[in-house]
């Protein structure tokens, strides 16, 4: 699973699209921003949560926190962060790698709408060294994403 998985995804769903591989871990926001040469704020972070008996994958802005109240009124229970194994074991993906893309299982997609703010931004792409580029509209599209609204910014945090 992991890069290949997600290579052959976006082979079969948007050859379009490059895989960066950076060659040095990208698996943290600062990381990633580092390696990109971009903000952190870019970095497309993929959140996977449980909320009730379902896991869900949030992409958000890099610098963005889950703001509880708005996640627990947009997704209708409050979500509780998975843990390294499993978020492996449902996606496919490593930590540091998680990505929306070539999921071992399909999953429902979100995507906060902190993201709106960037012509582009860098999700990972199955591996603590890979990443794409792409705009927030067709992150959402091509992973039939749904928009919300859960995050808090830098600026707003509460």
């Amino acid at each position: 699973m992991s890069e290949a998985s997600v290579r052959a995804w976006f082979a079969a769903n948007a050859p379009d699209i490059a895989i960066i591989d950076q060659g040095v871990s990208t698996a943290t926001v600062l990381e990633a921003a580092q390696a990109l040469g971009v903000e952190p704020a870019r970095i497309a972070k993929t959140l996977s949560l449980r909320v009730g008996d379902t896991v869900a994958l949030v992409c958000t802005r890099g610098d963005a926190r889950l703001h509880n109240a708005k996640a627990k009124a947009a997704l209708g229970a409050k979500p509780r962060m998975l843990g390294a194994d499993e978020v492996e074991a449902v996606t496919g993906h490593p930590v540091g790698g998680v990505c929306p893309f070539g999921l071992a299982a399909p999953l429902p997609v979100y995507c906060d709408v902190s993201l709106q703010a960037f012509a582009t931004v860098f999700p990972a792409a199955g591996s603590r060294t890979s990443s794409v580029e792409l705009t927030p509209a067709r992150l959402a599209q091509l992973t039939d994403a749904t928009w919300i609204d859960i995050c808090t910014l830098p600026e707003t945090v509460e």
